[in-house]
């Protein structure tokens, strides 16, 4: 038999025991989903809303915010400043100068540029048809817009800010990503397809499967040579940016627009309207454990369903605002929106 004392250190080894597993757990499922909520800057005003974009050397976050951009200070949450006068933006890109910023004004068929020290726009530039995801292409230092109801994109010289080329695509554009180094990547939306272009020639080099219905956002992995298009049906694919093979399907929110790729821990992001931020584990390509597996579905707020991600902070800014109930559709409005709380349009932040 055992004596008294030696019963109290059993028991006091099991507790040991015990309290280990339970704080291993805990690291692990802290590992396993590595993001909360750490802020949340109401900005106001009233209208919708679209993408946004993260300017992590100046501390700026540009916000589309339909006749309006909106400038908060990444630090704060407080307010920097506005572009206004414009139609319906869609989307905002920097040059590499940190001079010169570009908006895709869809509502004034216009690219709009901007000086980002005084936020004076300096220039309108006639782009298509409701142009809508813009990029800054830094090997050709041109900036791409991307016409939503023209199918085709828009390409400027930044030096001179003058149209040099109208690339004609297989369809309706949505998101698109660079490298850096003269490629360009595009979801085709009603076609489910992406293209790639080399920002050079501006031309067509391959056209693939998306891998999943209706592709919206965009990641880019750069070193690893893949992207990630988040789709309808609750999907996100996996795709092979040198031959267009589809690697994997991860599972993602309901009604996606936006997507990011964080490099350093090779995480693939997409944010959903039904207000879910997934998180996809893009280092895990089987063998073994499953292929690209869903880490974290992260509730944040319906409508949320665009997002960036800054990488040097390793945080992600996602916009909404309160919303009523939706609409029936009609034949004319298919897809209608809820309406949007007057004053109620928010910044959400998420990190680690």
């Amino acid at each position: 038999m055992h004596s008294r004392r030696n019963l109290h250190l059993s028991a006091h080894l099991v507790f040991a025991a015990l309290l280990s597993c339970s704080l291993f757990a805990s690291a692990l499922a802290t590992a396993q989903q590595p993001y909360h909520i750490v802020a949340q800057w109401t900005i106001g005003g009233d209208g919708g809303w679209d993408d946004l974009h993260a300017d992590a050397a100046a501390h700026r976050l540009y916000l589309t915010h339909g006749p309006r951009v909106d400038i908060v200070d990444t630090l704060t949450g407080k307010a920097v400043g506005a572009i206004t006068g414009l139609h319906g933006t869609h989307g905002v890109a920097l040059d590499t100068a940190g001079k010169f910023g570009y908006i895709s004004d869809g509502g004034g068929n216009a690219v709009v540029v901007f000086d980002r020290a005084t936020l004076a726009t300096v220039a309108t530039i006639p782009a298509g048809t409701n142009p809508d995801a813009i990029l800054f292409e830094p090997a050709t230092q041109t900036v791409w817009a991307f016409n939503g109801r023209s199918n085709n994109a828009t390409v400027i010289d930044a030096a001179t800010r003058k149209v040099v080329a109208t690339l004609s695509l297989p369809g309706k554009p949505e998101f698109a990503a660079t490298d850096g180094s003269g490629t360009i990547y595009d979801n085709i939306e009603d076609k489910s397809e992406i293209v790639r272009i080399d920002a050079k020639s501006k031309t067509i080099t391959a056209t693939w499967p998306a891998g999943c219905d209706s592709p919206s956002g965009l990641g880019l992995d750069v070193a690893g040579n893949r992207l990630f298009p988040v789709c309808d049906g609750k999907k996100m694919a996996a795709v092979d940016a040198t031959s267009g093979e589809l690697l994997a399907n991860p599972s993602i929110g309901d009604g996606p627009d936006g997507a990011g790729f964080d490099p350093t821990h090779k995480l693939a992001f997409a944010s959903s309207g039904d207000g879910i931020l997934s998180v996809v584990d893009a280092s895990k390509t089987g063998n073994p454990g499953p292929a690209y597996p869903t880490i974290e579905s992260l509730p944040t707020q319906r409508g949320a369903r665009t997002m960036t991600y800054e990488p040097e902070t390793d945080r992600i800014f996602l916009v909404t605002a309160e919303l009523g109930p939706r609409p029936a559709p009609t034949p004319e409005n298919p897809r209608p929106r809820p309406a949007i709380t007057p004053g109620s349009f928010k910044v959400i932040v998420v990190g680690r």
